[in-house]
This record gives structure tokens, sequence and C-alpha cells, in this order.
């Protein structure tokens, strides 16, 4: 079988997956935007995936982004959802639509400020490490009021929501607390008087857990292997 129709296989079935999921939730599948995850996918990959319809991709490091931007100019719109390092950002600030992983008020303020300096107003997401693993990067749960009134007063960033990474586990089931406190906290936010603060992408749910995501009210799901298969490393 050639390759082009195993991804196309994949693609469908995914979009299956979605469009199921969304209606035991009684939820309309348009609601829920896939994001491909291409991270160490090489090129010809992803074109693949565009001529199979991909029109935005998220990538987890900085020069991949910048390499792959470069390729596709306007064709793809790239997402940052890996951990953003501060003296990084104005390599990438102006070639991402969206960046997932605001994990500091530090960062936020660099975005701001650089964000400013070249005319951007970039568009960005709260990650919350709900689980609390030490492995992963976010804010806690208990620092997101603060950190949003803090957000209130960057001019030069857009906050549009929330973004979680849940634990790895066997049975997804296990996920639905994670991704049902997220919710919560999007909507318990969502009339929040900043005007620089609006909650319209609540990020959550990868390839082993993204149904339960959905149902539980995910707005975007991030999914790699399920389309991609394993990532593809290369060597020195």
């Amino acid at each position: 079988m050639e390759q082009l129709e195993v991804y196309e296989q994949r693609f469908l079935q995914v979009r299956r997956n979605i469009e199921e999921a969304a209606k035991r939730a009684g939820r309309r599948p348009e609601e829920i935007t896939l994001l491909p995850v291409t991270k160490t996918q090489p090129i010809d990959v992803l074109e693949k995936a565009y001529r199979l319809g991909m029109r935005i991709a998220g990538e987890n490091h900085v020069q991949e982004i910048v390499e792959k931007k470069q390729h596709f100019g306007d064709r793809v719109h790239f997402h940052m959802i890996g951990h953003l390092q501060r003296n990084k950002v104005r390599q990438v600030l102006d070639k991402v639509e969206l960046i997932h992983s605001m994990d500091s008020l530090r960062l936020a303020r660099d975005i701001d400020r650089i964000g400013g300096e070249l005319g951007l107003c970039p568009r960005i997401l709260i990650e919350v490490n709900v689980a609390g693993e030490e492995s992963k990067y976010g804010i806690s749960v208990e620092e997101l009021p603060d950190m949003l009134e803090q957000l209130s007063s960057l001019a030069h960033l857009r906050v549009e929501g929330l973004m979680t990474i849940a634990p790895f586990v066997e049975n997804p089931e296990e996920n639905r607390p994670v991704f049902r406190t997220l919710r919560q906290l999007f909507i318990d936010n969502k009339s929040n008087p900043f005007h620089n603060i609006e909650m319209n992408v609540l990020s959550m749910g990868m390839t082993n857990d993204y149904q339960v995501a959905i149902e539980e009210g995910a707005t975007l799901v991030r999914i790699g292997t399920a389309l991609f298969g394993a990532r593809q490393y290369t060597t020195a």
C-alpha cells in the first residue's frame, strides 16, 4: 500500500473518531479542531499530509518550526506546542499562529516585550499542569487566577484559552478527571473582565486519550502517532 494511502486512512479514522466522540457528548464535530503533531516528521511526510488537507501543524522545537516554515510559507500555519525557552522567543514569534505552552510569567513578559518590538500581538494558551506531575511544565491549578490577572496588564499578547498535557496512562478513562478539571477552569474564567483574555480554545487530548478529552469539552486535540505512526528521529 502506498504511504499516502496509509496516511489517508489514518486521517479518515481519526476524523471519524472525533465525530463519534463529539456525538457521544452531544457536540458538533466542527467544534473540534484537529491539530496534526508533526514534530520529528520530515518535510516529505508533511507534504503528504498537506495533500490530505492539513493546514495547521503542531511542533515542539523552534528549529523545526523555522525550517518547516521556510519550506511551507503561508501554506501551513504552525503551532508551538512544546516547552518554549525564553531565549528562543524572538526566533519563533513571527512564525507561529498559536503558542500552547505559556507556562510562566517570565516567559509571558518576554513574549509581550518582543511582540511589541516586532509589532505583533502573539496568541497564547496558558499551560496548566492539572495532574501536578513534576516531569511536566505548566502552572498549577491554584496559580491560574493570579496568572490571569498578571497577564491582563500585558498589551502585546492575547490569551485565548488553556492547555494541558495529561499523564500517559494505559486506560484513557484515568485522564477524564484531568480533562474535566481543565474544562471547569475554562468555564469559570470565560467571563473574566480582562480585555486581552478570552477563553476560546481548550487544547487537551493526544493520541491515546483524545476521545475522552473531546467528551470532556476539548476544542482542539493534538494528534501525532495516530496520524503518522511512530516518530522519526535522525541520528548523527
